[in-house]
């Protein structure tokens, strides 16, 4: 492994977890959180069994938090967290004091190829699912139609009783808010209670876009690193390492965007692939039954992808009629497809669910404008209402066509028919502004001496510097600046100067990844809102050419993006509509 720079700011932040985790008091979870409740700093808590965040209840969990797992024990189960819907969860880490949910063996300093030693962090929510399965028990009251009354009982948990309601999600308000998460981290996770009944990292099911997610992490698991079922979250900034099946999963028609994510092939135990060693990088599907509505509509913006060479299966993974814009990203060292058009989930369709009861073809998916919506299984609808397809599905793809990769690097994808699949619908068509690389897109990537293991060869990666290089530097176009994207002008998820995994992450307190030229991602200006009618406004000196985050706080220690301006050497202010009751809040700018 490269010896990396660590300077004395480094230093005293590891040094101050240190003595966080050494000093702080363990406090046993055994029972349910069922009044809102915060959880501080100062103790460290372990969790003995599957814990619920019920009864309407809020649980808060400050910055430098430390959650620990118990490991599974028979009649008892393992230390777990779930959030039922009606609840919430507020994780407010920050970049140097991130909220780290790990096991009882995590030394936070050594990485492990190991996972299965605690459960994980599930969160249920109100938001539309499309779950219809025919002969399916656990789906037999649901429809095709969106009617707001289907309901999925969670992976991974279960039932105390009949209809236990702290297992179910979905519903009708995608505009549901379970929370909010800021700078997590989630460690040698997952559990397997049965082949196709594991816990992911992070399991989200039915959450709506009011839940705001940024700054996750998944360091080791058994199962997906973060899948999610229907509804309408977005994420931004991600990191997900060393997944035992997926690193990035779909499922039952979710509706959202994401931005700014890391995947890392690798291997989490000696375990069949699927289970302990990875799978695909995404796995999209539709919904369970492929006609069904919601449709899977996704829009994903500077993905970095990094694939397994040897024993990796594909980048994306295509089911069920889902229909994808994949755009600004890094595909490098793929053990298989670019795209693969699976047909393995066991749902009750034809031919991968494309062209399955009227729906789109394969083919027509990848040749249709994205303003085309579904109207198969649509039922009837009020226009304006949560089911209609006007509203289900124009927030996620505002133009281009309906499946696409598009303005990306493909780089050491080795595989023979690596882009067989692809080339057939036309990725790499001169009008996608795609390019195929003969230079590495990203800076630096170190990999350890193969392993053999029983789901196949790895070569774990060792250590990485992510950020852009060679024809990862300039996008030919961005992301839209639509109140969710940053529009920036690179490819894949770092600039060339800034490594956002810095201070937060477990591959950062692991030494596995470089940030030594992080020395722009730093305050430019902070100044307390005191106007009287609740408007703030924040002046600053900005660079031409260079793009700044406006971010917003009430304590200077949790922070939250309200916008982006676009520096052109001239003195910007930024306006942002405030409560009344915000007032004091404070502001800053950001160099991206």
């Amino acid at each position: 492994m490269k010896k990396m720079k660590v300077s004395a700011i480094t230093t005293a932040v590891l040094l101050t977890l240190a003595a966080q985790a050494v000093n702080a008091a363990t406090i046993p979870v055994t029972n349910d959180v069922s009044v809102s409740t915060t959880w501080t700093a100062d103790n460290e808590y372990n969790l003995q069994k599957q814990i619920y965040v019920n009864n309407g209840a809020t649980l808060t969990i400050e910055a430098g938090t430390v959650i620990r797992g118990n490991g599974f024990v028979s009649g008892i189960g393992a230390g777990s967290l779930a959030v039922t819907r009606g609840s919430k969860i507020y994780v407010n880490g920050t970049a140097n004091r991130p909220v780290i949910m790990t096991s009882t063996n995590d030394d936070m300093v050594t990485w492990r190829p190991v996972c299965n030693e605690w459960g994980n962090l599930t969160i249920m929510g109100k938001a539309l699912i499309s779950a219809s399965v025919k002969g399916r028990s656990a789906y037999n009251n649901n429809t095709a139609t969106p009617t707001g009354l289907n309901t999925a009982q969670m992976e991974g948990l279960t039932s105390a009783v009949t209809n236990d309601p702290n297992v179910f999600y979905g519903g009708n308000d995608d505009n549901d808010s379970s929370g909010e998460i800021h700078y997590l981290s989630l460690r040698y996770g997952g559990l397997v209670l049965a082949i196709g009944n594991e816990l992911n990292g992070l399991s989200m099911g039915g959450i709506g876009r009011g839940t705001k997610v940024d700054h996750v992490e998944v360091m080791n698991n058994v199962d997906d690193g973060i899948e999610t079922w229907g509804g309408t979250v977005n994420y931004k900034y991600i990191s997900v390492w060393n997944i035992g099946d997926d690193n990035f999963d779909v499922d039952q028609g979710w509706r959202g965007k994401a931005q700014f994510g890391l995947l890392v092939q690798g291997y989490a135990a000696n375990a069949a692939q699927g289970s302990g060693v990875g799978d695909n990088i995404f796995e999209i599907d539709g919904a369970e039954e492929t006609d069904a509505q919601p449709v899977t509509t996704c829009g994903f913006y500077n993905f970095t992808c990094v694939g397994q060479p040897i024993s990796g299966d594909q980048g994306t993974a295509w089911r069920d009629n889902a229909r994808i814009q994949f755009r600004n990203s890094i595909w490098m060292n793929l053990g298989e497809k670019l795209v693969a058009l699976d047909n393995i989930d066991g749902d009750n369709t034809v031919t991968n669910g494309y062209g399955y009861n009227g729906t789109l073809t394969w083919m027509q998916t990848w040749n249709t404008s994205a303003t085309n919506y579904s109207l198969v299984n649509a039922g009837t609808w009020t226009n304006g209402a949560f089911n209609d397809p006007k509203v289900l599905y124009t927030a996620q793809q505002t133009d281009g066509m309906l499946a696409e990769i598009k303005d990306s690097v493909f780089y050491s994808n080795q595989f023979a028919s690596a882009y067989t699949i692809a080339d057939q619908v036309g990725v790499r068509s001169n009008a996608n502004n795609n390019v195929t690389a003969t230079s590495n897109p990203i800076q630096l990537i170190q990999r350890g001496s193969a392993v053999v293991l029983t789901g196949g060869t790895m070569q774990p990666v060792t250590n990485i510097n992510p950020c852009a290089a060679n024809d990862a530097l300039t996008s030919v176009a961005t992301a839209p600046n639509d109140g969710f994207y940053t529009p920036v002008q690179y490819r894949g998820a770092f600039s060339a100067s800034n490594n956002w995994l810095k201070g937060w992450t477990a591959a950062y307190a692991y030494g596995m990844t470089d940030t030594s030229m992080n020395t722009t991602n730093v305050p430019v200006s902070t100044i307390q809102v005191v106007s009287s009618n609740g408007t703030a406004s924040v002046f600053f000196q900005t660079t031409a050419g260079q793009l700044y985050t406006v971010e917003e706080s009430t304590d200077l220690k949790n922070w939250s993006p309200v916008g982006v301006v676009n520096g052109d050497g001239s003195i910007k202010s930024v306006s942002d509509l405030v409560d009344t009751s915000k007032r004091k809040n404070y502001y800053r700018t950001i160099v991206q």
